[in-house]
């Protein structure tokens, strides 16, 4: 069983071979989902000059934001970036280049690169500056423009539940970009909540396979809410 066990007990571990100018592809939403864990050895490690691909980057003080705070990121790669005081700061004055990429073509670029395709056609962004400097044509009378896929260096991902050989369950609204980031990376690091043995996860139930997964670790998650609202009593 031990050729197959992808448990690591330290995130050192998990994020060994992390160095400077890699490319991260980074499961969450918000703060939905997010490897806070990963992200925090990423901070303790100092690697600089990285390009972070994600939905967002977190906010001030916690989630990916925490890497903006010692200049770690060189690149963002996202599809939002409303809830970040020190991104929107780093962006103006030049410190950090940032590609706004459409949602749904964002989550294409991480899937496509999972399945080894290296790029497609979308509609989404033709005519805008989105599409500025692509490759266009037109299929059946609409226009589309021509999108490279994405493959990180590394892929950190949250999920629910893993049994030891790296099937994945992810809990909820938590799943967002977290299974498409799982495969695409060279390689992935998933944190759970919890580890079971082979066997226990139903297979229908498993949303990542094994197969996708290069370390797995029990984390454990504080699942800040982002936006909190409540009803006036």
């Amino acid at each position: 069983m031990s050729g197959f066990d992808k448990v690591v007990s330290s995130y050192e571990e998990a994020m060994a071979g992390l160095t400077d100018n890699m490319t991260i592809v980074a499961g969450g939403f918000g703060l939905c989902g997010i490897p806070e864990g990963c992200i925090s050895q990423i901070k303790a490690m100092g690697a600089k000059g990285l390009t972070i691909v994600s939905n967002n980057c977190g906010i001030d003080g916690f989630g990916l934001g925490i890497l903006l705070e010692d200049r770690q990121i060189k690149k963002m790669v996202a599809s939002y970036v409303g809830e970040n005081a020190l991104f929107e700061q780093q962006l103006l004055s030049g410190e950090l280049e940032v590609e706004l990429t459409p949602q749904g073509t964002l989550a294409e670029k991480m899937r496509a690169g999972g399945a080894g395709i290296p790029a497609f056609y979308t509609a989404t962004g033709y005519g805008t500056p989105v599409g500025e400097g692509k490759e266009s044509r037109s299929f059946n009378g609409r226009d589309y423009i021509l999108e490279e896929s994405i493959v990180g260096d590394f892929a950190i991902v949250k999920g629910w539940k893993a049994d030891r050989f790296g099937n994945v369950v992810y809990r909820n609204t938590a799943q967002n970009f977290n299974p498409i980031a799982a495969t695409a990376g060279k390689i992935t690091v998933v944190e759970v909540e919890e580890i079971v043995e082979p066997g226990e996860i139903e297979p229908a139930h498993i949303q990542t396979p094994g197969i996708y997964v290069d370390r797995l670790i029990k984390g454990t998650f504080e699942k800040r809410i982002e936006q909190r609202t409540v009803r006036a009593s």
